[in-house]
Formats: structure tokens, sequence, C-alpha cells
């Protein structure tokens, strides 16, 4: 029984060991970008990024028809869209930041937790 409860704590160690080892540094930027897409939520981040995709191309269409016109009407009929579209992607975006900043906050609660069984093991 001795030997099963020693090999168990082994196993557990060294699967701490990797644990650890593959959480310890915080994964760079395009990392965290890319894991957005991922997991149960991934699906939501895909559509806003399409969204965000087809609002970012029509203000950049409208504001180009806003610097190729002539007349001062023209200029607003163009020029305000082009303003909304262009504000309304940049906010899309940023909506994604806080999802990676819980991404990264939930990493490092994983690995206080594990320190934290690892000290009340020794």
């Amino acid at each position: 029984m001795r030997d099963i409860d020693q090999t168990l704590n082994d196993a557990l160690a060294q699967e701490e060991r990797a644990l650890l080892a593959r959480i310890d540094q915080d994964p760079g930027h395009i990392a965290q970008a890319t894991a957005l897409f991922t997991g149960k939520t991934g699906w939501v981040s895909v559509v806003l990024m399409i969204t965000q995709s087809v609002l970012f191309v029509a203000g950049v269409w409208a504001g180009w028809r806003f610097f190729a016109a002539t007349d001062v009407l023209s200029a607003l009929h163009w020029g305000l869209p082009a303003a909304v579209l262009l504000i309304m992607a940049l906010m899309i975006k940023l909506a994604l930041w806080p999802v990676m900043q819980t991404n990264r906050l939930l990493l490092s609660l994983k690995r206080l937790e594990l320190l934290l069984v690892r000290s009340r093991q020794t």
C-alpha cells in the first residue's frame, strides 16, 4: 500500500512540474489574442472580429468617398458614416481586451493554486 501511495505522489509531482513548466511564463500578446478564438466562447470572438472587419472596411470605403467629395453636403454624407463606422470597429476590437486580461488573471490564479497545493504537500 505504501508503494502505491509513493508512486501516486511521484506521478502527481511530475504532472505538477510539467504543468508549472507549461504555465511558468505569461504568454505573449499574439498568443493571448489567438487564445480568444478557442474555448467555449471562441465563436463569440470570431463573430465580433468578422463584424469588426466588415465595419472597418465599410468605414474605410466611406472615408475614401469622403475625401473624394467635391462639395460640402457630399462630404458630410460620407464623412459622418465613415467616422461612426470606424469608431464602432474600434470599440468592438477594444471590447476583446478585457477578455485577454481575464485569461491572464485566470492563468495566474491557476499558477498560485498549484503553488499552494505544492507547498501543502511538502
